[in-house]
C-alpha cells in the first residue's frame, strides 16, 4: 500500500517519521509534497527510498491512502487539485480539526477519516483520535487504526467531541509544558539552581508522573492525595494552585471552543460560500 503526505511541515514531517521509525510504513511506500518542494525533498532525503513529487495531483495519483496535513486555509485550493484524479478506492484522512469529514465527503468520492494527532506520538506514545466517515469498510477502519498503533494508542471518538479531546491530547502537551516551564523558571528565580538541572528534574518527574497515571493506575487525584499530607508542604502548595487558578482552566476550554467554532465557520463559507450548521 502506498500512503502519500500533503504537507510536510510540523506535524506532516512528525507523522512520516515516526511511522517510518515504527516499522508501520517502509519509506519507499511513501510520497510526500509541500507547497515548497524543496520542504518536501529534504524530508524524502532523509529516509532513503521516499519519494517527494511536486504536485498535489502525483500525489493523489501514487497514494492508496492520503494524509492531508495541511493549514483550514488550504484546503479549498488542495481539494479542487485533487477532485479530477480522486477515485473512490482512496482513504483521505484529514488531520485538521476544523475541517469535517462532511466537508471532505461532499468535496471528494473518497473514503474519508480525521485523525488528530498529537506531538507525543513522535516518540511512539500518547494517543491518535480517530473519526471515520460513512464510506469508511470495517478493513479500511481496521487498516488506519493498525497504522496508527504503531506510534500511539488509536482512540475512536465522534466528530462532535473533536476539540475537547484534542484540548486534553493535543493542546495538553502544550498546556502542562507552559506550566512545567512556570515551575522551572520560578524556582530558578528564587533559589538559583542551574536553568538545565531545573529542566532535568522537572522532565524525569513529568515522566514517572505519566506512568503513575497510566502503568501505575492512579488518578489525578489519587496521585494529590498520595503526595499531599494534612500541613505539609505540598498541601500549602496546592493551597496556593486552586487559589491562584481557580476558574483558569474553564476560561482555557472556553477559548479554544470559541476558535474552533470560528475556524469551522470560515472553513465552511470558504468551501460553500455561506455558514453551513456542523459539529
Amino acid at each position: 500500500m502506498k500512503v502519500g503526505f500533503i504537507g510536510t511541515g510540523s506535524m506532516g514531517s512528525l507523522l512520516v517519521g515516526a511511522f517510518v521509525r515504527s516499522g508501520a510504513i517502509e519509506a519507499s511506500d511513501i510520497v510526500v509534497t509541500n507547497r515548497t518542494f524543496q520542504k518536501a525533498e529534504r524530508l524524502a532525503a532523509g529516509h532513503p527510498g521516499m519519494v517527494a513529487v511536486s504536485s498535489n495531483r502525483e500525489a493523489i495519483q501514487q497514494s492508496d491512502c492520503l494524509f492531508l496535513c495541511i493549514k483550514p486555509g488550504e484546503f479549498k485550493s488542495v481539494l479542487k487539485e485533487l477532485q479530477p484524479y480522486a477515485r473512490e478506492d482512496q482513504i483521505i484522512v484529514s488531520i485538521t480539526s476544523p475541517i469535517l469529514i462532511s466537508h471532505l465527503e461532499d468535496q471528494l468520492p473518497c473514503r474519508i477519516a480525521k485523525v488528530i494527532p498529537s506531538i507525543t506520538n513522535d516518540v511512539l506514545s500518547g494517543v491518535s483520535l480517530c473519526m471515520f466517515g460513512s464510506r469508511m469498510t470495517v478493513a479500511d477502519c481496521c487498516m488506519l487504526e493498525g497504522l496508527l498503533s504503531h506510534i500511539s494508542e488509536p482512540l475512536l471518538i465522534d466528530e462532535q467531541y473533536t476539540r475537547v479531546v484534542s484540548d486534553l491530547s493535543s493542546c495538553g502537551p502544550a498546556f502542562i509544558a507552559f506550566l512545567a516551564q512556570g515551575l522551572i523558571d520560578a524556582a530558578v528565580e528564587i533559589t538559583g539552581i542551574d536553568p538545565d538541572e531545573a529542566v532535568a528534574i522537572t522532565s524525569a518527574m513529568l515522566l514517572g508522573t505519566g506512568k503513575l497515571l497510566t502503568e501505575g493506575g492512579m488518578t489525578p487525584n489519587t496521585l494529590i492525595k498520595r503526595v499531599s499530607v494534612p500541613g505539609g508542604i505540598t498541601q500549602q502548595g496546592l493551597q496556593v494552585l486552586r487559589k491562584e487558578t481557580d476558574g483558569m482552566f474553564q476560561k482555557l476550554i472556553r477559548t479554544t471552543h470559541e476558535k474552533y467554532r470560528e475556524d469551522v465557520e470560515k472553513v465552511q463559507v470558504d468551501l460553500y460560500g455561506e455558514e453551513v450548521n456542523g459539529p
